[in-house]
């Protein structure tokens, strides 16, 4: 006999599934269980083991720029540049540490939240190896759950594996983390099961709604459907945008950077007979037009909003640049069922007969208290809850007598209570689905036809529907029975829509503000799923179905998602494919928020996933955000999603605007260093100078990490796009460059008197202090948004850059690095020149603004 089973067996009853498994109604033995624990394993997922501190690292330099960086740290090594060299290593260090200490954080968030899953299972064992011992139940660990166990399900309880149903009474099971259908499920015992059946069969992460069961467990561990989903989280996934921006950036510069010290050394050969003496300038250049704070500047901006994410908003950025792609979001695509409503129903008062909302209520609460229900279902609890605020006395005012609960062939539940007076007679409180109760109601086939019509337009318009009749009877001594259940009076409907994330009404209303646009993709009714928006304000448009997909190309597909606010009926495939096909273009990004496996392969296909704190385990795996709150704010709190689109909105703000200040900077120096090379008898700036000037850039240019940008540069996502950043840095460069040459007709007119050794040190000082200076003026005017009015760190780094600019010349610093003073005229003709400088640099500006 083979103790294993497919999850689904349609060609075999249930006897030869349970002697396949070598089981029985009774369950397993005791030391049978431990033989096949020993062979099977514990009946956990797959771990999720937290890269180690070598592992981030290596992964953080796998970013090219950082990788380059390395190389020309080698190459400046190799020419006896040590300065430089340590400088370039001392930064690629720096980043790889930050960046792998901000995932460590996040990985070890992500490790309190895996406890929430089932721990305890009721399971049916016999003692010992004894095979005809009686049964006994008992509480025993999920982990500890093996193939052919027996397991006895009730209301409330986690589906601890993969089972099938041995016997169910009145089973309905909720399993939108699975499906996205908010509605539980009706499951039953089914002898021989038809191909593609399932109401027989119960997968690990359900959750039982109502009702009882005893199943046979089929499979545990990493043969459940829920381990299958976890597989998919380890799949390779695509560069995000954020990755795609950076890298296509960086390899631009790589291009230039590769070019620049070949042209040096060939135009040095070629015009001043200079060999391999001008390499070590060379290589300067090269690390002149390279951002080499650029990957410090990243992982310093991202990590700092995650960890201010983390403590003040609870969210948990998993991977860094998940961060920036989130400020970059959109489109936000997000599963309705556990994400925009709750998992249970809300009674919907304007459409609901308030007649029928009482007796609902006293047939509820009867019912749970006379047919010893441990627990309502999810619509009686909306029904008694809503019963006590609109009468506290609905559960006092009548004496129970018996009830008749819930069983999905009759779809009916009674309770049969006297009324305060009523002697003799007793009232049948009936309450079940539109068709069961009319059936039984005295009507005609007119009045029978209006109340079915009535009925259509409340569910057409995604309201679910109890129908609630009443009748009397001569109270009596023998059991009511389902017989009694006929000639009743109707009494109307109570509707129920879903009820919403508190929170989620609000959270639309801000990403719409911050540009976002919503697209709603569930598994859930149409009807269900556009009366949830209109709920939230939200107009639902054509609300399209997924069987439309199938016959639309990929192209076709983009064409409706981007025009689309509603896709219902989606399964998990036509989720992603969704969410692929909104990405297909490249001018968009994609962000995907849901909660259950269902909705795993979109969260892998958008260019950021995000689910909610309480989704379910292999969902926070394969998310890149969670919303996790902190302990004293619990709940579902969707408003996170706007702060932490404001935070990635911010880092990348202050990235894009490093990017610009200091490509548009190096560029015009490098430009003006080749010009200066060709024009002049000796090097226009020695190796330790460029390093000087490179490590003062850099220590002002860190400030951007920290910058707060204003308002209006947060009204929109921040983009990366290569070719924008190309023209913006080509148009200031040449103009920083034009900065630069004016400069050597300063320097001639303030150093015509002097010449030989004494003009070359004054040549690299005049051009040193006018690079810091322009370089903080840059930095002042080229920053993004609105200068704030209160100092930031913004306009302390640029007050110390000027500082550094006009002493170091003057201090004891300046003759090891080749330095002399200045003349005062100097200083006098260079503040004519930065003027004039300021006004071209705002009036560029201001026309680049215009056409953007």
């Amino acid at each position: 006999m083979t103790d294993t089973a497919p999850e689904t067996d349609p060609g075999r009853t249930t006897l030869q599934l349970l002697r396949s498994l070598d089981s029985g109604p009774r369950g397993l033995t005791e030391a049978e269980a431990e033989r096949r624990l020993a062979r099977h394993g514990e009946n956990v997922l797959p771990s999720t083991r937290p890269l180690s501190w070598p592992r981030l690292a290596a992964r953080s330099l796998r970013d090219p720029f950082t990788g380059v960086l390395l190389c020309l740290g080698l190459v400046s090594a190799t020419v006896a540049a040590w300065g430089t060299a340590c400088v370039i290593l001392v930064l690629v260090a720096v980043s790889c540490g930050l960046r792998s200490a901000g995932e460590r954080r996040a990985d070890s968030a992500m490790a309190g939240l895996r406890d929430l899953v089932a721990t305890t299972a009721t399971v049916l064992r016999r003692p010992g190896d004894d095979e005809s011992a009686p049964p006994a139940e008992h509480e025993a660990p999920v982990s500890q759950l093996v193939p052919g166990d027996v397991v006895l399900l009730g209301p409330g309880d986690l589906v601890p594996a993969d089972v099938r149903l041995l016997r169910a009474q009145g089973l309905t099971v909720q399993q939108a983390a699975f499906t996205g259908e908010s509605v539980p499920v009706d499951k039953r015992p089914v002898d021989l099961p038809a191909d593609g059946e399932s109401a027989h069969l119960c997968f690990q992460g359900g959750s039982v709604a109502s009702g009882s069961a005893s199943a046979v467990v089929l499979a545990t561990g990493a043969g459940t459907r829920f381990a299958a989903s976890h597989r998919t989280v380890g799949a390779p996934r695509g560069a995000s945008a954020f990755e795609r921006s950076v890298h296509g950036i960086s390899w631009t510069l790589i291009r230039f950077m590769l070019l620049t010290p070949p042209l040096v050394l060939m135009a040095g050969a070629a015009l001043r007979g200079r060999g391999l003496e001008t390499l070590p300038f060379a290589v300067a250049v090269a690390v002149g037009l390279t951002p080499e704070m650029l990957p410090v500047i990243v992982t310093t901006a991202l990590a700092r909003g995650s960890a201010l994410l983390a403590r003040t908003h609870g969210v948990i950025v998993k991977r860094l640049p998940a961060l920036h792609d989130i400020g970059a979001v959109d489109i936000l695509c997000v599963d309705k069922t556990g994400t925009l409503t709750q998992d249970r129903p809300a009674v919907d008062l304007a459409r609901t007969d308030p007649d029928a909302l009482h007796w609902a209520a006293v047939s509820a609460w009867w019912t749970l208290q006379l047919a010893d229900l441990p627990t309502p279902d999810t619509l009686d609890e909306a029904v008694i809850t809503q019963g006590l605020a609109a009468d506290p006395a609905v559960t006092d005012t009548y004496d129970g007598i018996t009830a008749l609960p819930f069983d999905p062939v009759r779809r009916l539940a009674t309770a049969v209570v006297r009324r305060p007076g009523g002697l003799g007679t007793v009232t049948l409180a009936v309450k079940g689905s539109v068709e069961n109760v009319l059936d039984r109601c005295a009507l005609d086939d007119a009045e029978r036809a209006s109340l079915l019509a009535r009925a259509a337009a409340l569910s057409g318009d995604g309201l679910r529907l109890l129908a609630v009749a009443t009748a009397e009877r001569p109270a009596r001594h023998r059991p009511y029975r389902t017989a009694d259940e006929r000639g009743l009076t109707f009494t109307g409907f109570v509707a129920f829509t879903d009820a919403l994330v508190p929170t989620a009404a609000q959270a639309l209303r801000d990403l719409g503000e911050r540009g976002v646009t919503v697209k709603v993709l569930t598994g859930d009714h149409p009807g269900t799923a556009a009366r949830a928006l209109r709920d939230l304000r939200l107009a639902p448009g054509d609300v399209q179905t997924a069987d439309v997909l199938d016959a639309l190309t990929d192209e076709e597909l983009a064409r409706l998602a981007h025009r689309t606010t509603v896709f219902a009926r989606c399964t998990p495939a036509h989720k992603a494919r969704i969410v692929t096909a909104l990405r297909a273009g490249g001018e968009t990004t994609v962000g995907f928020l849901g909660d259950g496996v269902n909705d795993l392969p979109a969260l892998r296909a958008a260019d950021v996933g995000i689910c909610p704190r309480d989704a379910v385990p292999v969902a926070r795996d394969a998310a890149d955000i969670v919303l996790a709150q902190p302990a004293d704010r619990p709940g579902k709190d969707l408003t996170a999603i706007g702060h932490a689109i404001t935070a990635g909105r911010h880092s990348s703000g202050n990235i894009a605007t490093y990017l610009r200040v200091t490509l548009s900077s190096n560029l015009g120096n490098v430009i003006a260093m080749l010009s200066a090379g060709l024009l002049l008898p000796f090097l226009p700036m020695l190796p330790a100078q460029v390093l000087a000037q490179n490590l003062c850039f850099d220590g002002a240019q860190l400030s951007f990490a920290f910058d707060r940008p204003a308002p209006d540069a947060l009204r929109r996502p921040t983009t990366l796009r290569p070719r924008d950043f190309l023209r913006f840095i080509t148009g200031f460069g040449v103009l920083n460059a034009a900065a630069d040459l004016a400069t050597f007709g300063v320097l001639a007119l303030a150093l015509r008197s002097t010449a030989g050794a004494a003009d070359e040190a004054a040549f690299h000082s005049g051009w040193f202090t006018e690079n810091l200076l322009t370089q903080a003026l840059v930095m002042l005017l080229l920053r993004t948004g609105r200068a704030p009015r209160t100092p930031g760190p913004v306009r302390w780094a640029v007050a110390s850059l000027t500082v550094v600019g006009i002493l170091l010349p003057l201090t004891p610093v300046a003759r090891p690095l080749g330095m002399t003073p200045l003349p005062p005229v100097y200083y006098a003709l260079l503040a004519a020149v930065l003027a004039l400088y300021a006004v071209a640099l705002t009036a560029v500006k201001r026309r680049y603004l215009r056409e953007a």
